[in-house]
């Protein structure tokens, strides 16, 4: 991932999360990508931006590359792409933790909104600084 300082979060795969296939369903990856961002967002967000926003998805894309199987150990990555006033795109990989081989790559368009109207919202410049330096606020 060419990201700058991108978020890592770790993950185990469970019994819950493997199909009749025998390795890990589809729709958890999409799970795992809301949890991650939740996560780094949770890591950078100013107490009163947490207060103030939600984030929404707008699109998911996700590239399936290896499967990931019981009890295997991953690592969530993820960093803020571009931003427009409404919309940011994350970027996250999941790898597997023993040999950093990339099981998962998805685009993700965000988009802010209100916590108070349910109504997207444009976000303050330190929302986006926050993001870019991956600096935790807490």
């Amino acid at each position: 991932m060419s990201l700058p300082q991108p978020f890592q979060h770790p993950i185990t795969v469970t019994p819950t999360d493997i199909d009749f296939l025998g390795h890990v369903n589809n729709v958890v990856y999409v799970r795992w990508i809301q949890e991650i961002a939740v996560a780094h967002w949770q890591v950078v967000a100013a107490p009163e931006d947490e207060a103030a926003l939600l984030w929404v998805v707008l699109r998911h894309e996700i590239d399936y590359k290896r499967p990931a199987l019981l009890q295997d150990e991953l690592i969530g990555i993820t960093g803020v792409g571009s931003a427009s006033l409404l919309k940011f795109e994350r970027h996250t990989e999941i790898l597997r933790a023993a040999d950093r081989e990339v099981l998962v790559k998805a685009r993700t368009l965000w988009c802010p909104v209100n916590r108070q109207t349910g109504k997207p919202t444009p976000v303050r410049a330190e929302v986006r600084t926050a993001f870019a330096e991956l600096k935790p606020r807490r």
